[in-house]
């Protein structure tokens, strides 16, 4: 499906979840999500990690979210091949190396850039570590592994979680630096507001390349138009 210039890349509609016997994390909750980066915020243990795991299509709940013209209760494999989940956490890749780890997340990407990714290891220092297998990397060379494949990747969605966490201040600098040309050439006419009521919600990008407050921050939503075909 192409989409209008004006088109939000995710659009979400009465999304209702909750894990039995808790509160509701959410109920009716909606909102749109234009290109640009945007970051969301909420107190600690609020949901956010779960909500980027809804968002991603890895949890179910009730509700329609729709990602780059395809809803994810119709068309599940098309919705989920457009979101990027960063989750450098997981154990799953261990024993191999920090470029056949990027070249399996990436697998099936149309849209990834060599040269974004060129960019990203050289802006967090990756290098000496590509050959290196991923259990053998900090947790900070993990994240940055996972960072560089998401800006890359060319997927309509990425969803970083504690984008900064183990980082060094070089990489973090780097990756305000990524994320403000992110924000710059994607800029939203839009902007996402939070209800009263809502226990988190999206803040919305900014419009020139100053620095991001990301210390501020655990949570941030890079969306992007994508070609289509």
């Amino acid at each position: 499906m192409n989409l209008t210039a004006s088109a939000p890349i995710l659009d979400i509609k009465d999304l209702y979840f909750g894990h039995p016997g808790q509160p509701a994390l959410a109920v009716g909750w909606s909102v749109s999500v234009g290109a640009g980066v945007t970051l969301l915020y909420g107190d600690t243990g609020s949901g956010k990690s779960t909500l980027l795991r809804l968002m991603a299509g890895e949890l179910p709940a009730e509700g329609r979210l729709s990602l780059a013209g395809a809803r994810l209760d119709r068309e599940p494999e098309a919705y989920q091949r457009n979101v990027f989940l960063c989750d450098p956490e997981t154990d799953t890749f261990d024993k191999i190396t920090a470029v056949e780890c990027t070249a399996l997340l990436n697998a099936g990407d149309a849209g990834f850039s060599e040269a974004r990714w060129r960019t990203c290891i050289e802006g967090f220092s990756l290098a000496p570590h590509l050959g290196k297998p991923m259990y053998m990397l900090s947790t900070g060379s993990k994240r940055k592994v996972w960072l560089a494949a998401a800006l890359a990747s060319g997927r309509a969605l990425a969803l970083l979680d504690e984008p900064t966490g183990g980082l060094d201040a070089a990489s973090i600098r780097f990756l305000w630096r990524a994320l403000a040309d992110l924000a710059v050439l994607h800029w939203p006419r839009h902007r996402c507001r939070k209800r009263r009521e809502d226990r988190f919600g999206p803040a919305c990008c900014f419009d020139r390349a100053a620095a991001l407050p990301l210390d501020t921050f655990e949570v941030v939503m890079c969306a992007r138009r994508t070609s289509p075909g």
